[in-house]
């Protein structure tokens, strides 16, 4: 891929100060971001909260894993404050749970993850929006998200793994196409970079925790914060 070619190998931690200022790209840890004054809202896809976590399903039960889903959703849209927040989804319960936390709900009937938050991206565009923060909904101890905002520039927030893309902020004109899936942000950093725009890779824990596996809910940090009900799950009494 356009990136591999470029430097020969895959962006990590250890990514060295030289070839990041040739590419413009900036990795920045909590205490390095403030938040900018830009104008911005966050943009959070929402599947059926029935349909959700299915690779916990060895050790959740049906409904547990929809409170989960609804418990660590309601987290992030806590996290987009003081920022306008917008749902896409295509499921009424969904729809219905966001407005009643103040949201606007973008419906998006069968589009799929991609799809939705490009339609979301360019809805919010249309509507005046300069950036566009767009958050998964599966994040367990979400950080204050109007904080990693870069003016002009575009935010790539990855998972613990490097593989998936949890939070990214982008300029909603800058063409940006998402791509999510198995190695996104592989995908999402060699297209920011292609744009031509300052990239700032953010590290930050908080955000890079998802909850996808049992293992997950192992992790530390994570099980401090679980809702008591899920606390008492066989899964964390290892």
């Amino acid at each position: 891929m356009q990136l591999r070619s470029r430097l020969g190998f895959l962006p990590s931690r250890s990514l060295c100060s030289q070839w990041a200022d040739a590419l413009n790209i900036v990795i920045a840890h909590p205490a390095a971001v403030a938040c900018a004054l830009v104008d911005a809202a966050v943009l959070i896809p929402v599947k059926d909260f029935r349909q959700a976590k299915a690779r916990l399903a060895n050790v959740l039960a049906p409904h547990d894993r929809l409170r989960l889903a609804r418990w660590t959703a309601d987290r992030v849209v806590a996290a987009a404050s003081p920022l306008p927040v917008f749902i896409a989804c295509d499921d009424r319960d969904v729809a219905n749970w966001a407005e009643a936390h103040g949201a606007t709900v973008l419906w998006s009937p069968g589009r799929g993850l991609n799809a939705a938050v490009h339609d979301g991206i360019a809805t919010l565009a249309a509507g005046g929006i300069e950036h566009v923060i767009v958050a998964h909904s599966d994040l367990p101890t979400p950080a204050p998200l109007a904080n990693i905002v870069l003016s002009g520039g575009i935010v790539l927030v990855p998972d613990l793994r490097d593989d998936g893309t949890n939070v990214i902020a982008i300029p909603s004109r800058v063409g940006f196409q998402p791509s999510y899936g198995s190695q996104s942000f592989r995908r999402h950093l060699a297209q920011a970079v292609s744009l031509g725009r300052p990239v700032r890779v953010h590290r930050d824990i908080r955000l890079a925790l998802d909850i996808d596996t049992p293992p997950d809910l192992a992790h530390p940090l994570v099980a401090k914060v679980l809702p008591e009900w899920l606390q008492m799950n066989p899964v964390n009494q290892a």
